[in-house]
């Protein structure tokens, strides 16, 4: 356990200062994803009980009153349904940029050490830019892992939207 703390501290270090970002970012956008499937499984059955009880007390629901009260009651399930979507989508579009960010500054650390060396040691150089190259690799390889879990939850969102708009039917619809 001791050593895998160490390599990973060897690893941060390598890659700067930006990586401690991305690792901040990574753990804040796994934390908002699994909040969203708790809900999903979770709390959000019962909100969608209870919905459909205030849905069966309307008792006319051909009229204006009877249509207003079903936009409304979908359209505060669907403001439950998407919290925190959009910011998932902008954390795993952040993360690669992040990581591109961490190999600009790295490069340029790597040419002021140039500069000020003299020195176009291709091995130093090599280094250098393996150090620069590590935060993209890191941002990039968060931000897959988190599309497939992402695409997951868009999709349940979907599905349970569809499903309540069903499960809500006015008088018509009803025919």
């Amino acid at each position: 356990m001791f050593d895998f703390v160490n390599s990973f501290q060897d690893f941060l270090d390598t890659g700067g200062d930006v990586l401690y970002f991305i690792l901040f970012l990574t753990i804040a956008l796994w934390w908002v994803m699994i909040e969203r499937i708790w809900y999903y499984m979770k709390e959000y059955p019962l909100l969608r009980q209870s919905t459909l009880e205030q849905w069966q007390a309307v008792t006319n629901r051909s009229n204006w009153y009877g249509e207003s009260r079903r936009v409304q009651l979908i359209s505060q399930l669907d403001c439950a349904l998407s919290r925190n979507m959009k910011l998932i989508q902008a954390m795993i579009a952040l993360l690669p940029m992040l990581g591109l960010l961490g190999t600009v500054t790295g490069m340029i650390q790597v040419f002021e050490v140039l500069a000020v060396t003299g020195s176009s040691n291709p091995r130093s150089m090599a280094d250098g830019v393996s150090a620069a190259t590590i935060p993209t690799m890191a941002g990039m390889v968060a931000a897959l892992v988190a599309l497939p879990i992402n695409a997951r939850i868009e999709r349940m969102y979907q599905l349970e939207l569809h499903k309540i708009a069903d499960d809500m039917p006015t008088e018509t619809q009803e025919d």
